[in-house]
């Protein structure tokens, strides 16, 4: 049986542990001076593909409208009380519920579930008590870039609504997670979010992390970089909203930003200069998706409609329903009909009526600072009409030691284990 066969098999039994088997190809590959051909496939196949799209496409919600009933393991912002620091010792979480040991990557899942009186109530879940473990999360963390400076223009009267001379918004958050031309969008994801964060500024960057708006506990998360030395450049600088326009104070250069960091910086240690948490990387995607449902955590300057054009851009299928990898798509079907020969898309569609949705932004690259393959995964699901509704926030991270491209495939194929255990776990615990 060919290996990525047996890796299937390890996927769809959950009885196998894929880092073993990850291990042993990185040991044959360097025995053998190449690269097994189901590791380089890998990356065409499933990490860098387009994503599966569902059936129904009509609704533009940000979440389920329709979810299984809370109970006593979840609670409320409104008993959380969100708004004051230290909130993380308040919430229903069980930071090694999920069984997959840390070698294999770190995971944090929020599960959302929803009252008698229609109140949201969330459980948290992680494995190895890894929630709050530092790592760089590559390109997954772009979508902050847009919030940052979506909020800092809302202030000013213009928001993701806005066209930028002969591009729109819409089309610039679309070619940031499917990394293809969209309208007059380039394919150049890097070159976009720069601009993106150049408009916020590091410094409000990081501070909706902790005092502005999640007020998480941990001080060491932070958005201080870039993506590379080049920002994106508009036909025009004024952002247009309806009657209002305005053109935005932005750094031209990420470095000309006070707020700026080198990757290597004296206080950056191996996670550089934007290092992030499973933890703080799901609260704030869980709360973007919560906006209109839950007003304690909404945020203070974004609009429904930023948010939407971010989950759906402006055709209903761009935005982060554009985000490529069909990792987790693989991962959920496997889980929803194990050893299905049938396609993880039917599968999904059936489960969910075709109204299920995944919002995703993936990362990966390999490190030359930590000599590793690294993958990022982060997303909301929605899966209407499965078990009564379910709903929820994943952050996940793997990483495979080496230095090569090779060893980012190896890496993904470590997160398409996790991220299959861990749901496995989730939707039918034992």
């Amino acid at each position: 049986m060919p290996i990525f066969n047996l890796i299937l098999a390890a996927l769809r039994y959950r009885s196998v542990n894929i880092g073993l088997i990850v291990f042993a190809l990185c040991v044959c590959s360097a025995a053998q001076s190449g690269v097994p051909t189901e590791v380089s496939d890998f990356y065409p196949s499933t990490m860098n593909a387009e994503p599966y799209l569902p059936a129904d496409l009509a609704s533009r919600e940000l979440g389920c409208l329709a979810l299984s009933a809370s109970d006593s393991r979840y609670r409320s912002s409104q008993a959380v009380d969100y708004s004051a620091s230290g909130w993380e010792e308040q919430i229903s979480a069980e930071w090694d519920h999920l069984s997959a040991p840390e070698d294999n990557g770190r995971i944090t899942i929020i599960d959302f579930r929803q009252a008698d009186n229609r109140e949201l109530t969330y459980r948290y879940l992680a494995n190895a008590n890894s929630q709050n473990e530092l790592y760089e999360p590559w390109s997954s963390s772009k979508i902050f870039a847009y919030t940052g400076a979506i909020a800092t223009l809302r202030q000013q009267g213009v928001g993701a609504t806005s066209k930028i001379g002969n591009v729109s918004v819409a089309d610039l958050i679309t070619s940031i997670n499917s990394y293809s031309p969209t309208g007059n969008a380039p394919d150049d994801s890097n070159a976009i979010a720069t601009y993106f964060a150049n408009i916020a500024g590091r410094d409000f960057l990081t501070r909706l992390f902790h005092d502005d708006w999640l007020k998480l506990s941990n001080p060491d998360v932070r958005f201080r970089g870039a993506y590379g030395p080049i920002a994106f450049v508009p036909s025009q600088p004024d952002w247009k909203d309806g009657q209002q326009s305005v053109i935005p104070s932005l750094y031209v250069n990420a470095g000309d930003d006070p707020g700026y960091q080198s990757y290597r910086c004296d206080d950056c240690d191996l996670t550089g200069n934007k290092p992030m948490t499973t933890l703080a990387q799901a609260e704030w995607l869980k709360r973007l998706a919560a906006h209109t449902r839950d007003a304690a955590t909404q945020h203070p300057h974004l609009t429904a409609q930023d948010i939407q054009i971010l989950f759906y851009g402006s055709t209903g299928r761009g935005g982060m329903m554009a985000g490529i990898s069909r990792m987790l798509p693989n991962a959920l079907a496997a889980v929803l009909e194990p050893n299905s020969t049938r396609s993880p898309k039917a599968i999904l569609d059936q489960a969910t009526q075709g109204q299920w949705r995944i919002f995703q932004k993936i990362g990966w690259g390999p490190s030359e600072t930590r000599m590793a393959g690294e993958n990022v995964v982060l997303a909301h699901v929605c899966l209407p009409h499965f078990q009564g509704g379910r709903e929820f926030t994943i952050a996940a991270q793997a990483a495979q030691s080496g230095y090569g491209d090779e060893f980012v495939n190896y890496a993904g194929m470590k997160m398409q284990d996790l991220l299959t255990r861990s749901l496995g776990e989730l939707l039918y615990p034992q």
